[in-house]
C-alpha cells in the first residue's frame, strides 16, 4: 500500500522499525525502525506567521523497548491529521535575534515531584545530565550564544495531551492525583511499574509542554528567513531584524531542540501508561507540528514483546511499518550498518520536513535494562547523522526527546555528546568508553537470509 504524504515516524532499538504513514515519521535508535506519514495543512500560529506545510520524520532510538500493538500513538491511523479541531497557540520565549546564532535549544523539566526511591526512572536523571553539560563546559557564558536554554513555565494543555490520549485517561490521570497524595504512591501500571506520586500529572504535563516549546521554536525559526511568506507588516517587523541577521549568519538552518523531560512516553499507549512512561511526548508534538504549524529501533524480545518484522501496521497503517528486529549484544556496527542501509535510504524516499527523533540512551553497555552494547561513542555518531540527514532533506529542523537511559553515568554522558555533535564539537567518547568490556557483536545474524 502506498503511503500519503505527511508526517513521518521511525523508531529504533535492539530490533528497527520504520513505519510510513501519513504525516510523521518515529525512529527509535536501538532495536526496530517504523515510518508512518500524515498528511498536514498550512495553518498560522499565534503571532500571524504563515507556516508552511510541514511534514515530520520521527526518531526514537537508542531504546531497548517497543509500542504495544493496541493503542499505539504512532499508528498510520492515529497520527493522521484531526479536523474540526482548535489548535493550540503558544508564544515564542526568546527573541528572534537571540536565536539567530543558536545551534542547539533545550528545554528541562526534571519532574523532580515524580519520584520513586529506588526506581531506575527517578528525579536524578535530568540533574544528571545538567551537570555533565555544566561540567564539559557547555553550559558556560561562552557558548550561551550557541546553547540556548528555554525556560518553561506553561503546561501542556488537556486538548494538547488529548490530541493523541484519550481523553478519559488524561482526566482519569488528573482525578487520582487525590489518591495518589492520600497515599504517597501508587502503580499506574505493573509493567516497570509505573508508579506516581501527587504531583505525577503536572510534572507530566509540564513534560509535554516543554517539548511543545522547543519544537514551536525549531518549526518557527525558518519562518523569519522565508519572506514570501509573511504579511506586510511581519516584512517591515523582519526588515528591522534584517541586519542583525544577516551580519549573524550565514544560513538559515534552526538549532536542534532538545527536550530534556520526565517522564518518558515512548511507552504510553492511547489509553494508559505503560512501562515507566505516562504521555507520549513525542506523539503529542508530533500532533502538534501538524495541528499548529500544518506540517522507531528496538531490541528482539525487547518490553513490550512488539516490533516483529511481520508487523507491518495496521487499519490505515498496513503496509507502511518495517521492523528489522537487532539481536542482544548489538553495538556500534550493526547501529551504523541499519542507520546506512535502511534509515537513511527510507527518510530520503519520504523526503520529510522535520525530523522528531525519541531519544532513548538505555541501549549503552552499561544500562543494566538493555541487552545492546551502543557506546558514547554509538550516541555521538548517530546524533551527528541525524543532524546531517535533516540538513540534507528538511532544511535541519530536528527536534530530540529525552526518553530511557537509566545508567546516570551512561545517560548523562551520551546526552553531553549528543550535544557536542549538535554544535559541531569533536567527540570526547574515547575518554569515556572501555572497549576492553564489549564483546562481538553477532553480526553475523544481521546478514539477510537467503530464501530456500
Amino acid at each position: 500500500m502506498a503511503a500519503a504524504r505527511g508526517v513521518m515516524k521511525a523508531s529504533a532499538n535492539p530490533g528497527l522499525g520504520l513505519g510510513l504513514g501519513p504525516g510523521v515519521l518515529r525512529q527509535r535508535l536501538a532495536p526496530t525502525f517504523g515510518i508512518h506519514e500524515n498528511i498536514a495543512g498550512t495553518s498560522t500560529f499565534q503571532r500571524g506567521y504563515s507556516v508552511p506545510k510541514l511534514s515530520s520524520f520521527s526518531a526514537k532510538w537508542g531504546d531497548n523497548n517497543s509500542y504495544s500493538k493496541s493503542g499505539s500513538l504512532f499508528d498510520g491511523a492515529n497520527l493522521s491529521p484531526l479536523s474540526g479541531q482548535s489548535r493550540s497557540k503558544r508564544e515564542l520565549l526568546l527573541p528572534v535575534p537571540t536565536l539567530v546564532d543558536s545551534k542547539v535549544i533545550f528545554s528541562a523539566a526534571p519532574a523532580y515531584g515524580h519520584n520513586k526511591e529506588g526506581h531506575p526512572e527517578c528525579k536524578a536523571r535530568v540533574s544528571a545530565i545538567m551537570k555533565a553539560l555544566d561540567q564539559a563546559g557547555l553550559a558556560d557564558e561562552s557558548r550561551a550564544k550557541e546553547i540556548l536554554r528555554l525556560d518553561v513555565k506553561n503546561m501542556a494543555s488537556v486538548e494538547e495531551v488529548a490530541t493523541v490520549h484519550n481523553m478519559s485517561y488524561v482526566k482519569g490521570l488528573r482525578e487520582i492525583m487525590d489518591k495518589a497524595r492520600e497515599e504517597k504512591l501508587i502503580l499506574l501500571d505493573s509493567t516497570g511499574p509505573t508508579y506516581a506520586t501527587e504531583n505525577t500529572y503536572r510534572e507530566a504535563m509540564m513534560g509535554a509542554g516543554a517539548s511543545l516549546a522547543v519544537l514551536d521554536h525549531v518549526v518557527m525559526f525558518p519562518t523569519f528567513f522565508s519572506p514570501h511568506s509573511l504579511s506586510t507588516d511581519q516584512l517591515e517587523y523582519l526588515f528591522v531584524l534584517d541586519i542583525q541577521v544577516a551580519a549573524s549568519r550565514e544560513t538559515s538552518t534552526p538549532p536542534v531542540g532538545f527536550a530534556l523531560v520526565r517522564p518518558p512516553g515512548h511507552h504510553a499507549i492511547a489509553t494508559r501508561p505503560m512501562g515507566f512512561c505516562v504521555f507520549g511526548n513525542v506523539a503529542v508534538a508530533a500532533r502538534h507540528a501538524q495541528r499548529v504549524h500544518g506540517l522507531q529501533l528496538e531490541q528482539v524480545g525487547g518490553f513490550p514483546g512488539t516490533g516483529k518484522i511481520d508487523e507491518v501496521g495496521e487499519g490505515k497503517g498496513e503496509g507502511t511499518t518495517l521492523n528489522l528486529p537487532l539481536p542482544g549484544g548489538s553495538g556500534d556496527e550493526a547501529m551504523s550498518a541499519v542507520f546506512d542501509e535502511v534509515i537513511v535510504p527510507a527518510a530520503q524516499r519520504f523526503k520529510p520536513d522535520i525530523i522528531l527523533v525519541s531519544a532513548g540512551y538505555d541501549a549503552h553497555y552499561l544500562d543494566e535494562l538493555a541487552g545492546l552494547q551502543f557506546t558514547t561513542g554509538t550516541y555521538f555518531r548517530l546524533a551527528s547523522h541525524i543532524k546531517q540527514l535533516a540538513g540534507d532533506l528538511c532544511a535541519g529542523r530536528c527536534c530530540f526527546f529525552l526518553e530511557g537511559g537509566y545508567d546516570l553515568k551512561a545517560l548523562s554522558n551520551s546526552v553531553v555528546e549528543s550535544f557536542r555533535a549538535f554544535v559541531g564539537d569533536k567527540s570526547m567518547a574515547h575518554r569515556l568508553d572501555n572497549p576492553a568490556v564489549l564483546y562481538d557483536e553477532p553480526s553475523i545474524l544481521l546478514e539477510p537470509r537467503s530464501a530456500t
